[in-house]
């Protein structure tokens, strides 16, 4: 039964969150490196990363070079990933933020002093987490869609790490999603979104030259509100530090069709995956 399933899964994580916790940031990031690793090659996931590598090299007519390291290190990223949900409160409070290097700050600064509505969209690039709790904590008014957890006990946990310590504002995704959605922005609040999971809601979209379910929320939100749009992008450097970028704001033309704009929006996703395959989350079945 998939609830005995989930709640062997919840203990394991909790347990794991617990020596975490005691071992400090450094040594929790290399030992959940290494479990990411080898759960990784167990559950044999490599065999998607591969297959989404080989999409982006044929349709990019591109060459990645040692698929397995590549592989490795997306392994070795979600061990990291784990280990840090457990550090959210000290990067939130301050006192991993050296570990931190953040471009862009400027844009924020325009942002907040016109009090401008914008839709800050990225993937699921190394610890994601860190993008929407930085741009909460830099006054930002931030609005955060988030997908729940099929894991009704560890989404529990979730929920309350990433009000608590990444942005309060937190928005399922479905029809009760989208009205509270509306409601921030008609408060003039600023949403920030991943446009990297393939949704069952949305449009097929060229992603990598090939078809892929694609959200059509940001186009929508540019379509009825004028907003621009705001990439951003995390990369995980020496293990333990990241370079947070946050990239100028996007103009697009409201006369573009919800198609053409999220088309363009994929554009901007392919650009920052190809910059570093490894960083992005490719054991999504993207192209299913």
């Amino acid at each position: 039964m998939k609830i005995i399933k989930y709640f062997i899964q919840f203990i394991l994580i909790m347990t794991l969150f617990f020596i975490f916790k005691i071992i400090g940031y450094k040594n929790s990031s290399n030992l959940g490196s290494n479990i990411g690793k080898i759960f990784g090659r167990i559950i044999k996931t490599d065999k998607i990363i591969k297959k989404n590598l080989d999409i982006i090299e044929k349709n990019l007519n591109i060459k990645i070079e040692n698929k397995d390291k590549v592989v490795d290190e997306v392994f070795s990223n979600y061990g990291r990933i784990l280990s840090e949900y457990v550090y959210l409160k000290n990067f939130r409070e301050g006192n991993l933020r050296k570990y931190v290097n953040i471009e862009g700050n400027n844009y924020l600064s325009e942002i907040k002093e016109k009090n401008k509505k914008v839709v800050f969209v990225s993937g699921h690039f190394n610890n994601f987490e860190l993008m929407a709790m930085f741009l909460d904590n830099a006054g930002v008014k931030i609005s955060a869609i988030y997908r729940p957890l099929n894991n009704i006990f560890l989404n529990k946990v979730m929920e309350k790490i990433r009000i608590k310590y990444i942005c309060k504002n937190q928005i399922k995704k479905g029809i009760g999603g989208t009205r509270e959605l509306l409601n921030y922005l008609n408060k003039n609040y600023s949403v920030a979104l991943m446009i990297d999971q393939r949704v069952s809601e949305g449009i097929r979209s060229n992603l990598f030259g090939k078809e892929a379910l694609t959200t059509t929320i940001p186009a929508q939100i540019i379509k009825k509100f004028d907003c621009e749009i705001v990439p951003v992008y995390i990369e995980r450097q020496d293990n333990i530090k990241f370079n947070l970028t946050i990239k100028k704001p996007i103009k697009f033309d409201n006369n573009l069709s919800i198609e053409e704009i999220t088309l363009e929006l994929n554009k901007i996703l392919e650009k920052m995956i190809i910059n570093k395959p490894s960083q992005w989350i490719l054991t999504h079945n993207r192209w299913k």
